[in-house]
């Protein structure tokens, strides 16, 4: 037995079908969800996102912050393996600074948006899109489907590229032209090699061309400036953040179908925090932070408050859609739905108080599984129960899920084990490579011979040059030092 099976039995249940069964209906629905405890609430939106009644809807999951958000996206995501699962942060740095920009968050929001912009365009509607956020990210305005269609850059093997024109494109599209791309918003070209860096992944493009055809397209490791694996086609997106008009953008619940199942683990929470941001946003406008360009390229020269949603016209929208809340106390809804669990207990790394744990669970007759992304800590787990001749059956199931639970309802408990060992369990969200991580590209081209650097492994040493070297039967440059 694993993951397939949980959501299987979360799938028959009764109240799944009862909350399955309301989503289904056209008109929207305001639904409680009550004693969701652990990971409980991210099976059951796997199963929800399997339920054959529900496969053309789309659904927006607003968390109350960035980290809850990033951790239901993790779990969710190990839970269904989902390739149209977004992660949909706020494109600034920091909070209450609304010039600066983060250029991984920024990428992140504009691959969500272009996927769901693209099938808008073809269908006409959206199947089974999951965005995953919070209410620093629903603050801000994004740029309208037509606009993103309408701007991208299509690259297709075989073509014939007017490499001119295209260089003068990406520069109206805010592109940058460097000697070594390594973060988004670069491009770079040396005799028929054209790398570009869009805001639409999370490595760089090498466009090779023979003459005026493309040869080939692969994408870059920005560190080694290695090609990995070969593509057909790619899209060459700019930065939707500050390349875009106030008229051509609009509140996300405007941008996704009518189609889509807004949940919010506290609606309440959520309406604070946009009222929160409404008078920072008051307070930026009025300071008019200023910008230090040459510490961060990634900025919005002006900020507006049409750049950004109003608490009343985002409440009225959320009356237009279905919404399911699931970890707060509604004060009204159309229905509501109780569920059986707990969260799962602190141990303490007392493996006797765990072991009678389980046995208590395993004498009612509950399946016990242990949960775990490395192996290696499952077997770990089953050599202690061993050694302490505990006779704990157990089904191991190496997929990391953020917190356990116990379902009395399935009979099942589902435990993790850096919860059990009191490790800290760290989320993780794609990110793009940035100059912080390219010492390397810039600095290098910077050194002089003579200049003193230090290596890793055999200290400190003079640079004497670059020398081209063959790697893997390509030339590449590498750093001479003499010590």
């Amino acid at each position: 037995m694993g993951v397939e099976d949980l959501l299987d039995g979360y799938k028959n249940s009764p109240r799944l079908f009862q909350l399955a069964d309301r989503l289904s209906v056209a008109q929207p629905q305001k639904i409680q969800l009550e004693n969701l405890y652990g990971s409980s609430s991210q099976f059951l939106v796997a199963a929800i996102l399997q339920h054959p009644d529900c496969t053309k809807l789309n659904h927006l999951i607003v968390l109350n912050n960035a980290e809850d958000a990033a951790y239901f996206h993790n779990t969710l995501e190990n839970l269904t393996g989902a390739l149209d699962l977004f992660y949909f942060p706020s494109s600034f740095k920091q909070r209450k600074n609304f010039n600066l920009l983060n250029s991984s968050h920024v990428m992140l929001r504009t691959e969500a948006l272009t996927k769901i912009a693209a099938q808008l365009n073809t269908t006409g509607a959206v199947h089974k899109k999951v965005i995953v956020t919070y209410p620093e990210s629903l603050f801000e305005k994004v740029v309208v489907a037509d606009s993103i269609s309408t701007n991208i850059i299509f690259i297709k093997s075989g073509d014939s590229l007017d490499t001119e024109n295209l260089l003068l494109k990406l520069s109206n599209y805010g592109f940058e032209r460097t000697d070594f791309v390594y973060e988004p918003g670069q491009f770079a070209i040396r005799g028929g090699i054209l790398d570009i860096y869009s805001f639409g992944n999370d490595k760089p493009y090498r466009i090779e061309l023979f003459g005026n055809e493309v040869d080939s397209i692969r994408i870059v490791d920005p560190e080694s400036q290695l090609s990995e694996r070969r593509l057909l086609q790619v899209s060459i997106i700019p930065n939707i953040e500050s390349q875009f008009s106030n008229t051509d953008k609009t509140s996300l619940l405007d941008f996704l179908p009518g189609n889509t199942v807004i949940w919010a683990q506290d609606l309440e929470l959520v309406k604070e925090r946009l009222r929160e941001n409404e008078n920072d946003l008051e307070q930026a406008i009025i300071s008019k932070t200023s910008i230090n360009v040459s510490a961060d390229k990634f900025y919005k020269k002006e900020i507006t408050r049409e750049d950004f949603i109003v608490l009343e016209d985002f409440e009225a929208k959320f009356l237009e859609k279905h919404l399911v809340e699931f970890d707060s106390i509604a004060k009204s809804a159309d229905l509501v739905i109780e569920f059986s669990t707990k969260d799962q207990p602190a141990f303490n790394r007392r493996f006797d108080m765990l072991i009678d744990d389980l046995k208590k669970w395993e004498s009612k007759g509950f399946q016990i599984y242990l949960f775990a992304e490395n192996p290696k800590q499952l077997e770990r787990l089953r050599i202690i129960f061993e050694d302490l001749k505990s006779e704990i059956v157990f089904t191991p199931i190496t997929v990391p899920i953020h917190e356990g639970f116990i379902d009395e309802e399935l009979k099942i408990v589902c435990y993790t084990d850096h919860q059990v060992f009191q490790r800290y369990h760290k989320y993780r969200v794609k990110q793009a490579y940035n100059k912080n991580k390219a010492l390397t590209l810039r600095t290098l081209r910077e050194l002089q011979p003579g200049d003193f650097v230090t290596h890793i492994d055999h200290g400190v040493g003079v640079f004497s040059g670059l020398q081209k070297i063959e790697v893997n039967g390509r030339i590449q440059e590498a750093v001479r030092l003499i010590y």
